[in-house]
């Protein structure tokens, strides 16, 4: 018999073999869900022996990660700030870049409608829900799938959200707009985990990732009242989006940074 340490050690290292970008981390957080604990759990059973049945569900998610199937996947769920949301291949793993969007969202005055476009599993707009109740959310995907699982988490949290089904603005009336869009060009690399496992329809924006980000502002431009529009992109499509913004009226554009410094959310203001 092995003990966790030693399973976590061995598991580290077939993950790094095969390319994983945090082996490590992702050898625990299995294990942890195997046995039922999180990681600080695991450091204080170190010392403690795997059982066969245990150790049996371990490979078995292992060989799976080293498929390069995503972590959140296996688990089915993934953190979104004070969230923890169902995640499933019908929906972008949200990632931490998007909770910008959140934080443009809880600056908006009171009272105010809100339509998250193309909300996956609902982690922009069940956030903002949660920190804002005051303000009323809408969260739109073109995705019957994508809005199953939207409502299964607005349902578990309690979050009193309206999810529908749509094609960008189509429909809907709202002051403000947080949308992340798909926004990978179509002959970008990207790693196994999102290419092969994360919706192709949630990704990819055409030639040069930004043909749905154009529809989207295009519909803004016939929509006056909207006041704010809040766009996630692609790390070197600030300043393409942001003039796009502004050629439809949007006169006070900023672009914000995520904790890697990189330009990830552009916004525009009437």
């Amino acid at each position: 018999m092995t003990t966790l340490r030693e399973e976590i050690a061995g598991a580290t290292a077939s993950l790094a073999e095969v390319g994983c970008e945090s082996p490590r981390l992702d050898a625990e957080l299995l294990l942890a869900h195997v046995l039922g604990t999180d990681r600080a759990g695991l450091v204080m059973r170190g010392d403690e022996e795997a059982g066969p049945d245990d150790r049996t569900r371990y490979l078995a998610l292992l060989t799976r990660r080293a498929k390069r199937e995503p972590v959140a996947y296996i688990l089915g769920r993934r953190a979104f700030r004070h969230l923890t949301l169902a995640v499933d291949p019908r929906v972008l793993i949200p990632r931490p870049e998007t909770e910008l969007l959140v934080e443009v969202g809880l600056e908006l005055p009171v009272g105010r409608r809100v339509a998250d476009v193309g909300t996956g599993s609902g982690a922009v707009a069940l956030a903002l829900k949660q920190e804002r109740p005051d303000l009323h959310v809408i969260g739109v995907d073109v995705s019957p799938g994508a809005l199953s699982v939207a409502r299964m988490n607005s349902q578990r949290l309690r979050l009193d959200v309206e999810f529908l089904q749509g094609d960008l603005l189509a429909g809907i009336e709202c002051d403000a707009v947080l949308a992340n869009l798909p926004y990978v060009a179509e002959d970008e690399l990207l790693p196994p985990e999102v290419a092969q496992y994360e919706p192709r329809l949630a990704l990819l924006g055409g030639r040069d990732g930004l043909d749905v980000v154009r529809r989207l502002i295009e519909q803004t431009a016939e929509r006056p009242g909207i006041e704010l529009v809040a766009l996630e992109i692609g790390h070197t499509q600030a300043a393409a989006a942001a003039a796009l913004l502004e050629e439809v009226g949007f006169t006070a554009v900023e672009r914000r940074r995520d904790l890697a410094g990189q330009e990830r959310v552009v916004v525009g203001r009437r």
